[in-house]
């Protein structure tokens, strides 16, 4: 399966199948870790987690030529609530 240089996927799952998204992904991933952005942590029993997801774009040049691929991971911070998570 190939994928258009031109097309963002919608999903984590669509994501991992092509090899520019998986190097993006994994690039994310070191910053997050070089940063040391979480810790992991046991989650008391009257929490809940609360979700992350990626979200994937391709980034332009003022010619609309491709610059880059760019992948996020983002909290799902919608679904707290407030005083409790």
């Amino acid at each position: 399966m190939s994928i258009s240089s031109h097309v963002e996927p919608n999903t984590y799952s669509e994501a991992v199948k092509h090899d520019c998204w998986r190097e993006t992904i994994q690039c994310e991933i070191s910053a997050l870790e070089s940063n040391q952005t979480w810790e992991t942590a046991l989650l008391p029993k009257d929490k809940t987690v609360i979700g992350c997801k990626w979200v994937f774009k391709i980034k332009y040049k003022a010619d609309e030529t491709m610059e880059r691929y760019k992948a996020r991971l983002v909290t799902k911070g919608y679904i707290q609530i407030k005083g409790i998570d």
